[in-house]
């Protein structure tokens, strides 16, 4: 096994390089910081590294490896359902906590971490439905919270930053156990199962020593092309064209949705997210009229109704003809309600 854990230190070391912007400071590249390489916004984030199969991966170790059956955690309000799906298979209890347009929300933070949870896993930029991202201030406040908990664990879901829109401010870094995890699976590829984690000394042996049980390592065949990808100066441009077009099409939406007086939400990500009160019915009829969003069912817990739209296929001229629709249909349902 030796000669294939030196190789692993190798492309893991060479492709967390590619990401950061100083060089390793520790033995065996583990110390490599995470970041920097692929944007000129990315914030360098200093902690030992572990290479895993992507961001659900990555939190799925952590969560087995520090937590209990029963135990507590954040999770948004709305979250990603997947999130949700992970925690309860875990045996754990999801902790539902509102979002606003800056993340987590801090005083409903705080009531969750005093009524005990374990762990929290929140998106710092990019949120799913939302796009609701941390800017300095929120990232502040959450920092000087979360770290009063040095029990809890926190995670960072960075899943799109390359692309996301929004610089990174971070969460965890007053916290003592805690992982940022960065994903190129939503950001080169779907089956680029690769995705870099950052974190503190403890968490990261553990998240390693919980791989060595399973699948070993991630293929090193996927670790050398991610690396030769995000080394490219072709690969930044793109993301940095793919950046300003998924903010393009976003504010299009948004800009649409606003002349039609339907209020939506995309600071950042990959999608907008509209309240509506009959969000099924909306879903439908927009159906019918050949256009796809998502109910917000299954991303909510106390949060109303409402959809999610992704923006980053929609063309800027298609915005105007999807808010009309809905306008349509809000109108007709507020109608059919109202006789």
């Amino acid at each position: 096994m030796a000669p294939v854990r030196r190789r692993e230190r190798r492309d893991q070391g060479r492709l967390a390089r590619v990401q950061c912007a100083v060089p390793g400071t520790r033995e065996r590249g583990r110390r490599e910081g995470l970041g920097g390489g692929v944007g000129k916004r990315e914030a360098r984030v200093a902690g030992d590294i572990a290479v895993v199969g992507g961001a659900l991966d990555g939190i799925e170790r952590v969560l087995q490896t520090q937590l209990r059956p029963g135990d507590r955690v954040v999770v948004e309000d709305p979250s990603w359902p997947r999130i949700t799906d992970l925690v309860n298979a875990l045996g754990l209890q999801a902790e539902p906590v509102r979002v606003d347009q800056h993340g987590l929300v801090p005083d409903q933070v705080a009531r969750a971490l005093g009524r005990g949870a374990k762990a929290v896993i929140t998106t710092p930029r990019g949120q799913n439905p939302t796009g609701a991202a941390a800017d300095a201030q929120r990232g502040r406040l959450l920092r000087e919270l979360l770290g009063q908990y040095p029990n809890a664990v926190i995670i960072e879901d960075d899943y799109i930053a390359a692309v996301a829109g929004a610089p990174y401010h971070s969460l965890c870094a007053a916290s003592p156990r805690w992982v940022v995890i960065r994903s190129l699976s939503k950001v080169l590829g779907p089956d680029l199962r690769v995705a870099l984690m950052a974190g503190d000394a403890l968490t990261v042996s553990r998240v390693e020593g919980r791989q060595l049980l399973g699948a070993g390592w991630v293929s090193h065949l996927l670790q050398q092309t991610a690396a030769q990808l995000l080394a490219s100066d072709a690969t930044r441009e793109l993301l940095a064209r793919a950046e300003q077009t998924y903010a393009d099409r976003r504010g299009a939406l948004l800009e649409a949705l606003a002349r039609y007086g339907i209020t939506g939400y995309g600071r950042t990500g990959l999608g907008v997210w509209v309240p509506l009160a009959e969000e099924v019915a909306t879903v439908q009829q927009l159906l019918e009229r050949g256009w796809a969003v998502s109910p917000g069912e299954r991303y909510r817990f106390r949060t109303p109704p409402g959809i999610r739209i992704t923006t980053t296929d929609l063309q800027p001229n298609e915005a105007e003809d999807l808010a009309a629709a809905m306008k349509e249909i809000i109108n007709t349902t507020a109608a059919t309600y109202a006789g």
